[in-house]
């Protein structure tokens, strides 16, 4: 209920006091900023405030204050204002009443845009990210990545937190060691030269007492250049013309082939390939974990790709043609890798810090005469025309596409 007061009536002191001693239970609120304003200057002439003594001002801010539901220093300063610039008027200072917010430099759509290329690289590291930014906009000139590409580290991970990004964004089985005395145990040091391969295997589990189909990966050390076929089983039978297949779709000379002491390596056969391609064979050595670490960690990228759920053998061929197709193409030619820089401080330690961010293609080309390294009948305008004939969204797209197209096939059967 809004109660309407006419206190025409109270322009005396001694009215002011017999108003005040009845309205002690009295709660009243005034509305209309501005209206107020102009009764309390109305207040302060009627009654001749300045020219009062302090017990009668103190009865009037009193007053003021009970008609007002002001508080008594919020009373004050509008007499004191009213003092000093004979008026009270309602000053709104610019922007009054609104929230500060930052400028918003990336918008809805460089959200959807970050959160389609984290889908289409399986969401990779933020430099990597950065990386591939770059070269959409520099190299493929997408102009939807004309903001992303100088987007800072820290902020990638800020838009990831969003509800836009959420909203669009998805989310090993031991080999047996042998005493067989092939290979060398040690490990190798390629000085900084292509072609010293590490190599690893990957199960993709058992159901119902069927085996499933095996990764192999095979990574160079220097570039990391990475190669992934896929067999039925790591038999002799199945291994060796997979090796051949990976071992020729690699664009420079082998020059070692290192793996740990799983017996699908070390073995007569494997050996007498090796001997026969001239690659020395070695491997991991006792008690030295990370002899082998590069391809092990390289095989994260199959069960991100992948996953870890059972694939029939029957279907190893339909995967390695979308190896050699597509995922071989996309590691090497459209995939950020990072490489370490080492530090060493005053005491002689060595300290790793992953600063630099490269596709395997973009490292090979850093090494210094780096075509004669190449293998017979390959050529670096074919490797040119191979890493710029797709972007690397673009050339993602495909990949998934094609793999979801197989994929199909595996739930039919």
């Amino acid at each position: 209920m809004t109660i309407t007061m006419n206190d025409s009536c109270s322009t005396s002191i001694p009215q002011m006091e017999d108003f005040l001693k009845g309205s002690s239970h009295l709660q009243l609120q005034a509305q209309g900023k501005q209206e107020v304003y102009d009764w309390i200057a109305k207040q302060i002439n009627t009654i001749k405030y300045f020219k009062l003594g302090k017990k009668d001002k103190g009865t009037t801010i009193n007053y003021l204050v009970k008609m007002t539901g002001y508080s008594t220093i919020q009373t004050k300063k509008l007499i004191g204002r009213k003092k000093k610039k004979g008026q009270l008027t309602l000053t709104v200072s610019p922007g009054w009443g609104k929230k500060h917010t930052f400028q918003k430099v990336y918008t809805d759509g460089d959200v959807e845009a970050l959160a389609e290329t984290d889908n289409l690289h399986k969401r990779p590291t933020g430099q990597v990210l950065q990386r591939i930014f770059k070269r959409m906009f520099r190299i493929w000139k997408d102009e939807t990545f004309v903001r992303l590409q100088n987007i800072s580290l820290g902020h990638i991970y800020n838009l990831r937190g969003t509800d836009r990004y959420k909203a669009k964004a998805l989310r090993y089985t031991k080999t047996n060691p042998t005493q067989v005395p092939i290979g060398e145990r040690r490990k190798p040091q390629p000085a900084g030269t292509p072609g010293f391969l590490r190599v690893d295997s990957v199960h993709q589990g058992d159901l119902d007492k069927q085996k499933g189909v095996y990764h192999i990966t095979l990574v160079d050390e220097v570039t990391q250049w990475q190669i992934e076929v896929c067999v039925q089983g790591i038999s002799y039978h199945f291994l060796l013309p997979a090796l051949k297949l990976a071992l020729a779709q690699f664009p420079f000379k082998i020059i070692n082939f290192h793996s740990d002491n799983g017996s699908e390596y070390i073995n007569q056969r494997v050996a007498k390939l090796l001997n026969e391609l001239i690659i020395q064979q070695t491997k991991s050595r006792s008690r030295h974990c990370n002899d082998n670490a590069l391809a092990e960690t390289k095989n994260k990228i199959i069960r991100k790709w992948i996953g870890y759920s059972h694939i029939p053998k029957q279907f190893a061929p339909a995967i390695n043609q979308w190896y050699e197709i597509y995922f071989n193409l996309y590691l090497n030619f459209h995939r950020q890798c990072g490489y370490p820089t080492v530090y060493t401080d005053t005491s002689g330690k060595q300290k790793k810090k992953y600063e630099t961010y490269l596709t395997p293609y973009e490292k090979l080309k850093t090494i210094e005469n780096w075509t004669q390294y190449l293998t017979p009948g390959t050529t670096q305008q074919e490797l040119d025309d191979i890493s710029i004939a797709h972007s690397d969204n673009e050339f993602a797209r495909l990949m998934n596409e094609a793999k979801r197209k197989i994929w199909q096939t595996f739930k039919k059967n």
